[in-house]
Order: C-alpha cells, then sequence, then structure tokens
C-alpha cells in the first residue's frame, strides 16, 4: 500500500509575505504532553538527497508506529520527488510533506528548484543559493517556527537549522546524504591549508585510517579545491553546527565503514551518531508491467547470468555530447551486452549505432528502475559516477563497479570503493589523463578505453569476479543491518528514543521564541 500524502490549500498570507508555506496535515499546538514524535526533515534541492531523505522519514515513521510522525519539508517544484520516492514503499507508515517557498535566483527560471532540472550550465546556482543563508532561512525558519516539531533534521547544506531549532527548545539533527568516509575525508581537508597551494600536484586525504589515499587537487569538491574566504568561512560554521547540534545520521551501515564511523564521536566532530543504511532497503514493490522498469527486466530476462555492464550516471551528472558519443562507440566495441541509461532525451547515438548493436545493447533516456536492474541476475558489472546512493545500491545488490566519477565527492569515494572496499577498478586508468571536478578540465574519455576497461572487467576470473566475491559479502551485512536486530536497525530505534527522551527532559520548560 502507498503511504498516503496529504496537501491541503496553502494558508492565506500577506500578499508581501515572501513565506508562503503549504503545510501537510493539521498543526498540532505544542504541548509537552502529546504522545507522538514529530520530526520534521529538510532536504538539499538533489533528487540524490530528497530521496535518502524520504526514506528516512519512511522508516522513522515505521520504526515506532503511531508513535512518530515523520515530514519532509521541500519546495513545491520538489513535491513530486517525495511522492516518487514514497510511492516506490510498502506498507502504510505514513509521511507528511510540507513546502515552502524557493526564493527567486538570478540565472534560474521559476519553478527551476533542483539540480536535475537545471541547466548543466546553471547547475551551480543551486548549490550557491543553498548555502545563501540570507536567501533561504527565511522560508526554513518560519516553517519550523509554524510547526514547532520535536526535532529537526537538517542537510548539511543548511547549517543555520542548528541556530534556529537551539532558539526554538528542540533538538537539531544533521543528515549526511553521503558516505562516513568521503564526509569526514572533506571536514579534514577543510582544516588543512588551500588545496590550490599544492600547485596542480596531489593532496593526501589527512586523518583517516587505512591505507594511504592521495587524490589529485583537480578531483577535489570546488569548496574544497579553491577554499575562497567565504568558502572556508562555510566550511567552519557547518563543522561549528555539526558539533553544536544534537547528533549525526548517516546513510551508512556500521560493518560497510567500521573504523570511520567510530571516528565521528571520537574526535568529536560530533556529539552522537546513527548509522542507519541503506535506508533504499527494503527493495522496491515489483514493477508493475508495460511502464519503462518492465521494458528494461523483460531485456536482462533474455541475456546469461552475470553477462550485462550497467551504466548509470544519476540524476545530477551531465555527460557532454562528445563523450557520449565516445561511451557509445567504446560499447559497441567492448562486444559485451550493456544497459545505458542516458539523462539527455534529445541526445541521439552515432548514425547506425543502434543497428549495429542491434538487440546486444539496450539505450534508456530518462528514469530507469536502478535498483531492480542491478538485482536482475543479469548484470555483472556496474559502470557507475561513484554517488553515494548508487554505491549502497550495488552493495546490497553485490555487483562490482567500474568507477567514472565527476563532481562533489565523487573521486573521494571512489577511493572509498576501489582502495578501501576494493569492490571495483577505475574505468580511466591512472595516469591517463586529466580528471577534474570542474567540466572545463575534464579530457575526454576515448572510446577504446572504454571498450578495453570494459571487456578486461568482464574476463571470466579476471578483476571483475575478484570484486564480485567481495561486494557480495557486504550484501550479507548490508542486509542484516537493516533486518529485526541488526546495528541500523537498532541505530534508527535509539535514535527515536533519544529524540523521545531529550523531549520528556524538556517537557518543564518553555521554549524561546526566536524574534
Amino acid at each position: 500500500m502507498i503511504s498516503p500524502i496529504r496537501l491541503p490549500p496553502a494558508k492565506s498570507k500577506a500578499p508581501n509575505d515572501s513565506n508562503q508555506q503549504e503545510l501537510a496535515g493539521t498543526m498540532a499546538s505544542p504541548s509537552p504532553q502529546r504522545k507522538k514524535l514529530r520530526i520534521l526533515l529538510i532536504p538539499f534541492f538533489a533528487t540524490s538527497h530528497i530521496g535518502p531523505f524520504t526514506d528516512l522519514a519512511f522508516h522513522l515513521a515505521a520504526a515506532r508506529r503511531g508513535v512518530v510522525e515523520a515530514t519532509v519539508a521541500v519546495t513545491p517544484a520538489n513535491v513530486p520527488v517525495v511522492r516518487s520516492a514514497l510511492a516506490r514503499r510498502r506498507g502504510h507508515a505514513a509521511v507528511e510533506v510540507a513546502t515552502y517557498a524557493f526564493p527567486p535566483v538570478d540565472g534560474l527560471p521559476p519553478g527551476v528548484e533542483n539540480h536535475s532540472a537545471a541547466r548543466a550550465a546553471d547547475a551551480w546556482r543551486i548549490d550557491a543559493a543553498a548555502f545563501d543563508e540570507r536567501l533561504m532561512r527565511p522560508g526554513q525558519e518560519s516553517l519550523i517556527r509554524d510547526r514547532l516539531p520535536d526535532a529537526v533534521v537538517s542537510d548539511v547544506h543548511f547549517f543555520w537549522n542548528a541556530d534556529v531549532a537551539a532558539g526554538l527548545g528542540v533538538p537539531c539533527i544533521m543528515f549526511h546524504a553521503i558516505g562516513a568516509f568521503a564526509m569526514l575525508a572533506i571536514f579534514n581537508l577543510l582544516g588543512a591549508p588551500a588545496a590550490e597551494a599544492a600547485g596542480g600536484g596531489v593532496v593526501a586525504l589527512p586523518g583517516l585510517s587505512g591505507p594511504d589515499i592521495r587524490v589529485p587537487v583537480t578531483e577535489l569538491p570546488e569548496l574544497v579545491r579553491s577554499q575562497r574566504p567565504d568558502g572556508r568561512a562555510t566550511g567552519a560554521r557547518v563543522s561549528s553546527a555539526h558539533k553544536r547540534c544534537f547528533g549525526l545520521v548517516v546513510n551508512t551501515f556500521f560493518d560497510l565503514e567500521d573504523r570511520y564511523c567510530d571516528m565521528y564521536v571520537r574526535y568529536g566532530y560530533v556529539k552522537r551518531a546513527y548509522f542507519v543504511g541503506p535506508l533504499s532497503l527494503p527493495p522496491p514493490p515489483q514493477l508493475a508491467a508495460g511502464d519503462d522498469g518492465s521494458r528494461c527486466i523483460d531485456w536482462l530476462d533474455r541475456k546469461p547470468a552475470r553477462s550485462v555492464v550497467y551504466l548509470c550516471f544519476g540524476s545530477l551528472t551531465h555527460v557532454s555530447e562528445p563523450q557520449l558519443r565516445e561511451l557509445a562507440l567504446g560499447l559497441e566495441a567492448s562486444g559485451m551486452p550493456f544497459l545505458w541509461v542516458v539523462r539527455s532525451e534529445a541526445w541521439a547515438p552515432p548514425e547506425g549505432w543502434k543497428e549495429r548493436v542491434g538487440d546486444r545493447g539496450m539505450l534508456v533516456t530518462g528514469w530507469a528502475p536502478q535498483r531492480a536492474i542491478l538485482a536482475h541476475p543479469a548484470v555483472g558489472a556496474f559502470v557507475t559516477h561513484c554517488g553515494w546512493n548508487s554505491v549502497l545500491e550495488t552493495v546490497v545488490a553485490g555487483v562490482p563497479v567500474l568507477t567514472w566519477p565527476m563532481v562533489f565527492e565523487q573521486f573521494i569515494t571512489e577511493r572509498f570503493v576501489t582502495e578501501v572496499l576494493e569492490i571495483g577498478e577505475r574505468l580511466w586508468p591512472e595516469g591517463a589523463g586529466v580528471r577534474s571536478t570542474r567540466s572545463e578540465e575534464h579530457e575526454l574519455i576515448p572510446g577504446e578505453a572504454v571498450a578495453r576497461a570494459v571487456a578486461r572487467f568482464m574476463e571470466p576470473g579476471g578483476a571483475g569476479d575478484a570484486a564480485r566475491s567481495r561486494v557480495n559479502e557486504l550484501s550479507a551485512k548490508a542486509l542484516a543491518a537493516m533486518a529485526e536486530g541488526g546495528s541500523s536497525h537498532c541505530d534508527l530505534r535509539r535514535l527515536i528514543d533519544d529524540l523521545i527522551e531529550e523531549r520528556t527532559a524538556g517537557a518543564g520548560t518553555t521554549p524561546l521564541l526566536l524574534v
């Protein structure tokens, strides 16, 4: 049964009020005697963040049915993303939706409120707006004050919500939609000298146990790489907010990142930490016949076990047309069956390519059911951008990877996947060309390199098989973590219990409202 979303008409406000809201459900008056623990979750403006936040809301409500009331707060254009995430869920744990206005942003047309909806050239404007306290705090603060929840779960971009929640007398929890390894690396790099001072060289990831990992400056996130004064100030405020918050929730599981999970509290990054992933579990319902998902599965059903290479670069990444062409030619030359998801519905492969490839390859534009595809026995490898959601999904499915990172923290996550977990290999060999988080610096990966890497990884008895053995072990641990009594299941319940205890402890106090 699909979880209901209640979206009544927006409340009437004065014409000059920029914080118009559409609230879900009836707002309860603040009272320490109320039974339900009301949690408000506020994700960043990207599908790759809204999805895990919605999954967390679902798990919180399902873990203590009738006790927890979870609400996901998004801007109006992102409501369909929440609906889509909830539609994949079984059960009837109620998750509500609240909305707040997305402020006008120079260069962004009205209604463009998500990374996936922005043009490649404008995606940076979403990031810049998200970190702009002047733009974003008023709408979020108004919503929090109106609803007065028992706890706020905030994305790391919105560091000011730690102050808003503290002023209202409610705990704030930061939620990381990326893994513990990558986030700790970013925290540590922000505290180090500016990376650009390395003169285009290589930086060792500081303060992390395990193998010595080095990353070229070109592959570091922009916030870390340039460390302009405004960026350094933002990094300091994000770090301070983590330390002052009630705690941290991470979409990971302890057995995947044990040595890094331990570091959060041990070294004082946060007061408390809860590792509750993979939040995408349990699997989505079986796909309905006749949709694009069923077409993918029907095609996979006709392929031998572990023979298909699946390629998808997530909802944030924009791949240039010249690179798409080289990738198409490389897949053709590899001789391997492949299922390739391309975000652009306007792009067309080289002339005659579809005829030459025939039924050996399947090209999907737009959306594809990634979890169902990865779970199919015909899939033998996953070419991934190393987005954290995709990493967790391939771990759950037990599918090894060829890595092709492009933006943000993906190059750091790649090191975790290939050098720490050893569940895959780089597709573009080290030293073969420049890779960069800045698209203008990223060199074109030729089709010949794609064909060579894919064919070699899929050879029987080769690197792909060795990586598959390791990822299968992690798959079993992921399922165990989310099962009754598993580490993630217990951390989820511990989070709820700690928040209830915190509410009870503060029941005799009156929150100080900000003015």
